[in-house]
């Protein structure tokens, strides 16, 4: 994640062309250039239509689990309370399920999107296996406002039951007579493999000295855990839509760069965000003395602050250093090289979306879903 300091780029004075009509523009716009509302309406209604689509495909493939797997995989989607009492929690944003959908209907229309359901369910379970997982091993107690099912059900039982929810994924894509299941269920499986190097990677950054870590490092790390499903994702709606192998590799780059920029925000929640809105303890990655990507910036910004956060860090976490250490981050321009960092790759990401839907219109529900999630306070 090591150029911290904003490279200054030289420009000649006369470039080749000057004076000459521009070429059309034909690249994706952001969704207030082409008429979509700035404020996330658009974005909410396209989230709101994934759930209600994915969410049956959801329910009856949760529904084939055996019963105490089931409990525990429907206690963490929200929809039942520890005892087995129906609920009406938050079971997530449904962000990766809408790219499927919202990929493949740009690319193939209606009919396509309803084909890629199944998919977009499949990826879905994989995200909520790879949460029930990264909460045992991180150890946090809550997500979404309430514990986590490891501290309800015990490690044994979230760590099986995210097993199944990665089983019940491959079989959805399995049992699904789409032509382009059999390689969405290829790249849906090497998109797992490429999750559980990132977070070994991660794993083992905890082990080690916070100045053995660059930032380059952190963001290849970044990518593999959180932009590999989200590319997936939106390639598979590609694949659902018969796009060509070009388009689906530039909607893979899409969503590795927005989904990079998702994670850049996330981790400034996680160290500056309201506990009332995202559900987990304030500073909560500080106190588990987490490598993350704003926690990386500070402490290879060379200054006086990065040397005092590698001090916090070096030692037992502390009640009394939370303020003191996410102070510490920001004085070392942590939090604002994150936030230049994610806009740099939302800009990137409208370049890949160029390649694969160059019609602005077509694009306008992807790039509101982008710019949705790195607009986010929880």
């Amino acid at each position: 994640m090591a150029e911290f300091l904003t490279e200054t780029k030289q420009y000649p004075a006369d470039p080749p062309g000057a004076g000459e009509p521009p070429a059309p523009d034909n690249r994706p716009r952001p969704a207030r250039e082409v008429g979509h509302p700035p404020d996330g309406h658009e974005a909410t209604a396209v989230l709101d239509r994934a759930r209600a689509s994915v969410d049956p495909e959801l329910r009856a493939a949760v529904d084939s689990l055996p019963d105490a797997i089931r409990r525990i995989v429907r206690y963490h989607f929200g929809w039942e309370h520890a005892d087995g009492t129906p609920a009406e929690g938050n079971a997530g944003k449904a962000i990766r399920p809408a790219l499927v959908l919202t990929a493949a209907a740009a690319l193939g229309g209606p009919r396509a999107r309803t084909a890629a359901l199944r998919a977009a369910a499949a990826v879905e379970l994989v995200h909520n296996f790879t949460l029930l997982h990264d909460d045992v091993m991180d150890r946090d107690t809550s997500r979404r406002h309430r514990p986590t099912a490891w501290t309800v059900f015990g490690v044994a039982g979230a760590i099986l039951a995210g097993d199944a929810l990665e089983a019940l994924a491959l079989r959805l894509l399995a049992e699904d007579p789409d032509p382009a299941s059999r390689a969405a269920a290829v790249r849906l499986a090497d998109c797992v493999v490429e999750l559980c190097e990132g977070q070994h990677t991660d794993t083992a950054m905890e082990e080690r000295a916070p100045e053995e870590v660059t930032l380059d490092e952190v963001l290849a790390m970044a990518e593999a855990k959180t932009g590999a499903l989200i590319g997936c994702a939106c390639a598979l709606g590609g694949l659902y839509a018969g796009a060509a192998e070009e388009e689906v590799a530039a909607l893979d780059g899409f969503g590795r760069q927005a989904g990079l920029a998702f994670q850049l925000i996330d981790d400034v929640i996680g160290i500056w965000g309201d506990p009332d809105r995202t559900g987990k303890p304030a500073g909560a990655d500080l106190a588990a003395r987490k490598k993350s990507l704003p926690v990386v910036a500070a402490l290879t910004s060379g200054t006086a602050a990065a040397s005092e956060l590698a001090g916090l860090y070096g030692r037992p976490y502390d009640e009394t250093d939370l303020e003191r250490t996410a102070l510490a981050v920001e004085r070392a321009g942590g939090r604002d090289w994150a936030q230049a960092e994610a806009a740099d790759r939302m800009s990137r990401a409208m370049q890949e979306l160029a390649r694969a839907v160059p019609d602005p219109e077509a694009a306008g529900s992807l790039i509101a879903l982008a710019e949705f999630v790195t607009r986010r306070s929880s």
